[in-house]
């Protein structure tokens, strides 16, 4: 199956430009009324692909860190292996956002009018999620944080009206976009606290340097209706909280540095912090164990399993990669299985489904493995898919 990208319809009008050249600066086709076949005339073909999504779809974020003007996102089928398609966002990529019903793809991209440099746009990009085109485009303020890609970066309100987008330029804030209307509908101020984690069906929080939080609820305009800045509940001095926490109901679950699950509830209100539980033994951390990578957690909320993907070294080696990934139920705070990596992992991610999938990418790998979580089998590698895969997506 063939996917249009964005790069389609470009291909088109150049396809079509050559051949009108061509039919020009020839003496023989000057005078002629030939036609040329149609499938040429108009262009590539196009597939759709199924809406909603399967759930075993994957899209790979590709931060394509060697020429990072060039960001994609690829869509491969875990099923089947099979790549079907790709978008093309733009410099510094982050990762998309996809809305609930699967019919459309929100992706914050930014461009600059000399290519490498000149006037700097920041937009979101909607997209078809049948065939790919592009739809819609909203511009918002040219401030979108270009740090290395985390969940948090961009994330929609659990009502799917208002797009969240973080920024740092160096001022802290948050871009909201009323996906309703396809308009910038305003900024949130977060001095020295930072991404979005959202709570409610117009709330999100942010996480602050001290290690409070900073909670905001929007009204139907997307502007400031509540905001709250609690006391420090981390203590970012003895074992900090990495930022890549992951998200069942009204339960956000961080991990520390050195692997200490902090369950935070933070719906609208006062946020709580639940009772703490060590992803390790005493043993284990003894033996350096601790969670690593960029996109180091998963979850699959249906089973009530969490996942992290495990390594042993120094404090200082939180981002790097493991090759085994250890499994807890959350209920028991137990750990109920580890599963041996083909290759070291630097991201996981989980299907949603009743018999899910577990995708595993490493961010200088340009291949992405799919395991049986129940079996730990490798059921299949999916090769050259991306440069730099960051953040994985399902549906």
């Amino acid at each position: 199956m063939t996917v249009r990208s964005r790069g389609a319809s470009r291909a088109r009008r150049l396809i079509r430009g050559v051949l009108a050249a061509l039919a020009l600066t020839s003496p023989a086709a000057a005078p002629a009324h030939a036609e040329l076949p149609s499938d040429l005339v108009q262009g590539l073909p196009v597939a759709r692909l199924a809406t909603p999504p399967s759930q075993h779809w994957l899209w790979v974020n590709d931060l394509s860190f060697p020429y990072m003007m060039d960001g994609r996102a690829h869509l491969i089928d875990g099923d089947t292996g099979r790549y079907l398609g790709a978008l093309s966002t733009g410099f510094s990529f982050s990762g998309l956002v996809l809305p609930r019903d699967g019919k459309l793809i929100y992706s914050p991209e930014t461009y600059f009018s000399r290519g490498t440099r000149g006037t700097r746009t920041d937009v979101v990009t909607v997209y078809d999620a049948a065939t790919l085109d592009v739809v819609g485009e909203v511009t918002i303020p040219p401030k979108r944080s270009s740090n290395v890609p985390a969940p948090g970066n961009a994330a929609i309100t659990d009502d799917d009206r208002f797009l969240l987008v973080y920024n740092f330029n160096p001022g802290q804030s948050v871009t909201v976009v009323d996906m309703a209307r396809r308009k910038f509908a305003g900024e949130v101020a977060t001095p020295g606290c930072a991404l979005i984690y959202p709570t409610g069906a117009r709330s999100f929080f942010s996480v602050c340097g001290d290690g409070g939080l900073l909670l905001v609820e929007l009204d139907g305009k997307g502007a400031v209706a509540h905001q709250n800045r609690t006391q420090p509940l981390f203590d970012m001095a003895r074992d900090p909280v990495t930022e890549r926490a992951v998200r069942a109901g009204n339960t956000w679950y961080f991990v520390t540095m050195d692997g200490r699950i902090l369950p935070v509830q933070a719906a609208i209100g006062t946020p709580v912090v639940g009772q703490g539980w060590w992803l390790t033994s005493e043993a284990e951390r003894k033996q350096g164990w601790r969670p690593g990578g960029v996109q180091m957690l998963a979850l699959h909320i249906g089973q009530n399993r969490l996942y992290a993907i495990m390594h042993q070294g120094s404090r200082e080696t939180r981002k790097d990669p493991g090759k085994e990934i250890w499994v807890y139920d959350l209920g028991s705070q137990q750990r109920v299985a580890r599963i041996a990596l083909r290759a070291p992992a630097t991201s996981i991610q989980l299907s949603v489904d009743a018999r899910p999938l577990l995708f595993s990418a490493f961010a200088d790998s340009s291949d992405i493995d799919v395991y049986d979580p129940a079996t730990a089998k490798l059921l299949r590698t999916v090769e050259h898919v991306a440069t730099t895969p960051i953040l994985l997506l399902t549906p």
